[in-house]
């Protein structure tokens, strides 16, 4: 049912109220009436001929009165009230026809045959129809109808509603939490974030539809194609449902065989550590999720911001072209499994998009994207979404949401012992605090609850003070750097796993803490933590304790939540066992217990034995280069293990060697000044 037909029954149509019967009554012809007449008073044994009476009777009245544009409007909407609900609910029969071409009670015939002396005839049909209504209105003062006007309003609220699917599950909470991790679709584009801020004409500019030469894309919710990209067509990438259980579906993409081979040979170029292999790939498959996003780190290595965000965009709309059709982006039923490579691709264009558009100041959408991560495996949390959903909120201003939120996962995930949470919330307090329209009794409950939330953070993380004022370009009182518990100590002394996540939130979140008015709060705040240590606070041994006990050592998707976001003050703290292995941008840090649906085929090595030294040395300067060659078995896990190592160092001494040719400069000898004055000077004379 259309919005426009439940707001007609609702009276909201423009000029129906005023309306009433007298005024629809129409000057006709003598012949229409004695024609109209006849039609009335004539016997229909057979509904059937009555029925054919009317229609012609409706027909050559409408070609009669075409100059009426008035009654053509009225057809049109007696045509829209045949399927209104109301009149379906009257009907015991279920048909979906007029009340005269279906019969009416005899009450309803008794005031008829008084109403057809007062109107004409022709206009019988139309007549009966507004009388019928109006009756219905009549005998809903009664109260009978008060309840179909409450659903009248139900359903258009539904209507409304972008989607009537709730987050009632036990993996994403109740209903408190639904209007926190709530995901919407429209809030998925980012030019509705960028037409609220600087308007439509601002946004679009004069961008007209070109026909000539259009290409027409399947329409999409989380990116807008562009006529510039190629062709779209199948690229064979499939999602199926694995099960069902408990209200969540549980999905996970599919590899068709053609498309693996195309994956084994993006493999191929990976390793060939030459950025053109990949492009001369996607000019063959344009649609190749890897590919792309492989590009798209190196265009954005190179400064081509433009072209890496089109990349990741491509790959998203490939991806949504392979939904299953009971996959949602927005109920928070659907589960995505990290575990399979097929999966993780998706992951990391959700992530890598919502980056850029962070970075293009679109805090609200990317917030969106956050949920949607989030959502698809809220337990496991693959990429740590909560170590940046919190920025995200204080981006956008959305205080209230990221209260809620701590408060809904305090107890599952103890979000209090993150320093991310722990001083997000503090300064969402103090932000609520500072609000103008707010009761001054509120206003100071909010601020006393903002100073002691503060304090305890900066009791359990003291190692976040000096590494924010240092960016922040804050110097800080001599008290506070020759203070013991604020020094450097505190700084060396963290844990491993606490260093790195203080490092990650001093990185990305000090701009926030810029503000005038929130470093005099941080600096009153500051001074009160010292008295209190310096008074030998309890707290402060506990928090002491606490943090030798915990933090020892991060898990995996810690550390590849900071690979991903490129803080160099983060990424300097990861340990030696991450840095030191080969990380690939199309899969980062994959988990030790992944779900392979497919393997790649060993590729055959022809032997070196027979191969002289300085063969093998040129052989080596080669990307491609292997150094175990046919000797390199599947079983033999600790030799297959010790070549890659080898590998690695071989390929390092190949770069440096790379980098020394590179540098060296050739000194050109001196030259005098009065060699223009001798021209038979020798000029490889240098003495």
């Amino acid at each position: 049912m259309s919005t426009r037909a439940l707001r007609r029954l609702r009276g909201k149509q423009r000029g129906q109220e005023a309306l009433d019967l007298e005024d629809l009554t129409l000057a006709d012809s003598p012949e229409e009436q004695a024609e109209a007449e006849q039609l009335d008073v004539a016997d229909a044994p057979d509904p059937a001929e009555r029925r054919d009476s009317n229609r012609k009777a409706k027909k050559n009245k409408a070609q009669k009165n075409f100059s009426n544009i008035y009654e053509l409007i009225c057809d049109v909407d007696n045509e829209a009230e045949k399927i209104s609900p109301d009149e379906e609910t009257e009907k015991p029969d279920g048909n979906k026809a007029s009340g005269v071409e279906n019969g009416i009670a005899d009450s309803d015939k008794a005031d008829l045959k008084q109403q057809d002396t007062s109107t004409k005839p022709v206009a019988g049909d139309r007549v009966k129809k507004r009388k019928k209504k109006k009756k219905t209105k009549v005998a809903s003062e009664d109260g009978q109808n008060a309840v179909a006007d409450d659903n009248i309003d139900v359903l258009l609220e539904n209507l409304e509603q972008p989607n009537g699917l709730s987050l009632q599950n036990e993996d994403c909470g109740g209903s408190d939490r639904r209007s926190v991790l709530h995901v919407e679709h429209r809030n998925l584009n980012s030019e509705t974030e960028l037409k609220r801020y600087f308007g439509a004409r601002a946004v679009l500019g004069d961008q007209r539809p070109r026909h000539r030469n259009r290409q027409f894309h399947r329409s999409t919710w989380m990116t807008s194609p562009k006529d510039s990209w190629p062709r779209f067509s199948r690229t064979g990438i499939s999602m199926t449902l694995l099960q069902s259980k408990d209200g969540i579906q549980y999905f996970t993409f599919e590899h068709s065989r053609d498309y693996q081979q195309v994956q084994f040979k993006f493999l191929d170029a990976v390793e060939s550590m030459d950025p053109n292999n990949i492009v001369a790939l996607l000019q063959l498959n344009p649609y190749h999720i890897d590919s792309l996003l492989q590009l798209s780190d190196v265009c954005r290595i190179q400064e081509d911001q433009e072209m890496a965000r089109d990349l990741i965009e491509r790959a998203l709309y490939s991806f949504e072209c392979a939904f299953h059709p009971l996959f949602s982006l927005t109920s928070g039923t659907s589960r995505l499994d990290y575990l399979r490579p097929e999966n993780r691709a998706f992951y990391l264009a959700l992530y890598k998009h919502m980056m850029f558009l962070e970075k293009r100041g679109c805090p609200r959408t990317a917030l969106e994207y956050c949920k949607l991560i989030l959502s698809l495996d809220p337990d496991s949390d693959p990429l740590c979404m909560l170590l940046l959903i919190d920025f995200l909120m204080l981006r956008f201003r959305e205080y209230q949401s990221l209260l809620q939120l701590y408060q809904d996962l305090e107890e599952q995930r103890n979000l209090s012992q993150l320093p991310n949470f722990a001083f997000s919330t503090a300064l969402c307090h103090f932000h609520l605090s500072q609000q103008e329209d707010m009761d001054p009794e509120e206003r100071d409950t909010l601020r006393c609850k903002a100073d002691q939330m503060l304090q305890n953070a900066l009791i359990m993380f003291p190692g976040v003070l000096m590494p924010l004022l240092d960016l922040c370009t804050v110097q800080p009182d001599a008290s506070v750097t020759s203070h013991a518990f604020f020094g450097p100590k505190s700084q060396i002394s963290q844990p491993p796993a606490l260093a790195e996540l203080t490092a990650l939130y001093v990185g990305r979140t000090y701009n926030v803490w810029r503000e005038a008015a929130v470093m005099l709060w941080l600096e009153e705040s500051v001074q009160e933590v010292l008295r209190r240590v310096d008074a030998k606070d309890p707290l402060v041994m506990d928090c002491q304790n606490k943090r030798k006990q915990r933090y020892q050592s991060a898990p995996r998707n810690i550390h590849r939540h900071i690979l991903l976001s490129e803080i160099k003050e983060a990424t300097s703290s990861l340990p030696l066992e991450v840095t030191t292995q080969p990380v690939m941008g199309f899969d980062p840090l994959p988990p030790l217990d992944s779900v392979i649906s497919y393997t790649r085929p060993e590729r055959q090595h022809v032997g070196a034995s027979n191969e002289s030294t300085l063969s093998l040395f040129f052989r080596s300067l080669l990307p491609n280069f292997n150094l175990q060659g046919g000797l390199r078995q599947e079983d033999d896990m600790e030799v297959a293990r010790a070549g890659q190592e080898l590998n690695q160092e071989v390929n390092r001494l190949m770069v440096a060697m790379r980098d020394m040719l590179a540098n060296i400069r050739f000194q050109e000898p001196p030259r005098e000044d009065n060699q223009e004055d001798n021209p038979y000077r020798d000029e490889d004379e240098w003495d």
